[in-house]
């Protein structure tokens, strides 16, 4: 059974790549049926792999006598590979009519199911090695989606994003040499696979090691000082991808960090270190100039992929913190963040396709003529903010009692504040949106919205997103004593 493991990743992989191979179809019927098809077979294949073969590995094949591409899925990565499943399928049949006016359908497509499969393939790598591989493939098989439009912004988007992320890339190549000469092995194992002997002969050398192996990951999740790829990609890509990319492409960069830390070096050997302390600064200032910037981007989606910036590295200083209830925090806003950025850049691409409005001084009114998802919006905005009961409120009441309770001077208090001041400016850029859309005022034009609320297609997968953010902050029990446990074990 340890190989029904590699059907759901390399199921949507081959009917990509069929797909981009094929002639052009006479209608759409067919391409939505085969797409839809691939995204719920594929999705039935990965909770089948989890349920039947979590803590099972296999290894598909090997690289060299000692290198092996190996899956293994654990609890982290059947979270990882849940919240995709997801967030992919639901974006999936809302790209069914957001795309129906864009060219080049049908390699949208054939990248976006490609792309999924090499996701669940990061989520159940069982090494570093593997982890590796997927991180390359996910930046490889997520660029054509960024450049999709093939205007000379998306262009440039895209070899930014493609830079941008090569360059993380080989940081944290770097760091995997020397894991692989020092370490007893690449599986991934709670407290680190290099012994710790080892590390004290050689400090000063894997701290550096860690160090760049940490900014090189970051790159994909947004940490400054290599962020600035993010703001130029995300709004560049039809509304659908800059969902996935804003919701789960850049939690990539975040697994392969929580690997990193608690599963190949080791907390231990981070804490009190001027890793860590660094690390921590450098998560501080993301979180406050992302929302700083993006409370001043007056374009919507570019405001979304700055608030991405900031909302990531909530998520980084809760692991920089190296504390169980912070970590909890972390995995929590995972979860979280995922649903809530898919659900608003969705929005955000509901918005565009009926009325062509891109700046948020032309949503003035749009609450009298798209209700439906300008609450769904309100919603998923109140959680990115930390209003209970959303899920965003739990994982920041988790990530700010952690901190508090770490006890590390300025961080366990400068910490709380940071959050706090960033969640005031969230509220800035999101709720005006919200106020001024249901209450324009006077001298707007009442019928100028009437009639633009968007099909069922793209209205079901908000709805769903807006009830899973107020489902996990009103019932988080299951979830949380989960990642707690999970917590326990890593630090």
């Amino acid at each position: 059974m340890a190989q029904i493991l590699l059907l759901p990743i390399l199921f949507p992989i081959a009917a990509g790549i069929i797909l981009l191979l094929c002639k052009e179809f006479k209608n759409r019927k067919p391409l939505l049926i085969y797409v839809g098809s691939v995204l719920v077979i594929t999705g039935i294949c990965a909770v089948f792999a989890m349920i039947q073969n979590i803590n099972n590995g296999v290894a598909a094949f090997y690289l060299t006598k000692t290198l092996a591409i190996y899956f293994k899925p654990d609890v982290l990565g059947c979270v990882f590979a849940s919240v995709v499943t997801i967030v992919w399928i639901l974006a999936g049949f809302f790209s069914f009519e957001y795309m129906k006016h864009e060219k080049n359908e049908k390699r949208y497509f054939s990248f976006y199911l490609m792309v999924f499969g090499v996701l669940l393939g990061l989520g159940f790598s069982g090494n570093l090695i593997t982890m590796y591989l997927f991180y390359e493939l996910m930046t490889l098989t997520a660029m054509p989606l960024v450049l999709h439009t093939q205007s000379r912004e998306a262009v440039m988007a895209g070899l930014k994003y493609l830079f941008y992320s090569f360059a993380g890339a080989y940081m944290a190549l770097f760091g995997v040499y020397f894991v692989y000469k020092y370490g007893t092995t690449l599986e991934f194992t709670a407290g680190g696979v290099i012994e710790s002997s080892v590390l004290r002969q050689n400090t000063t050398l894997f701290l550096v090691v860690t160090m760049l192996m940490l900014m090189g990951f970051g790159v994909k999740a947004g940490m400054f000082p290599m962020h600035s790829w993010l703001p130029t990609a995300h709004p560049a890509a039809p509304a659908p991808a800059s969902a996935v990319l804003s919701g789960i492409i850049v939690k990539g960069g975040v697994l392969a960090i929580i690997r990193l830390v608690y599963q190949i070096i080791g907390p231990d050997f981070i804490r009190g270190t001027w890793v860590q302390t660094a690390w921590m600064i450098l998560t501080l200032v993301t979180v406050f100039m992302g929302s700083l910037l993006a409370f001043r981007e007056p374009v919507l989606k570019k405001r979304l992929a700055y608030s991405t910036v900031s909302q990531l590295s909530y998520i980084l200083f809760g692991l920089s913190l190296l504390d169980g209830q912070a970590f909890t925090g972390s995995l929590l806003h995972v979860v979280a963040h995922a649903f809530i950025k898919a659900a608003l850049f969705l929005t955000a691409g509901a918005i565009i396709y009926m009325t062509g409005c891109k700046r948020v001084e032309e949503l003035r009114g749009i609450g009298k003529g798209m209700p439906v998802t300008l609450w769904c919006y309100t919603i998923v905005s109140l959680g990115l903010i930390g209003i209970p009961p959303t899920s965003g409120f739990i994982s920041k009441w988790y990530l700010a009692t952690g901190a508090l309770e770490t006890g590390i001077p300025v961080f366990s208090w400068l910490g709380p504040v940071v959050l706090l001041v960033s969640a005031l400016l969230t509220a800035g850029y999101l709720l005006p949106i919200t106020m001024n859309g249901f209450f324009p005022g006077e001298g707007y034009d009442a019928g100028r919205f009437l009639g633009k609320e968007p099909p069922l297609l793209m209205r079901v997968p908000l709805l769903i997103f807006a009830g899973l953010t107020l489902l996990i902050g009103l019932f988080p029990n299951v979830l949380i004593n989960m990642l707690s446990a999970l917590a326990e074990l890593f630090v």
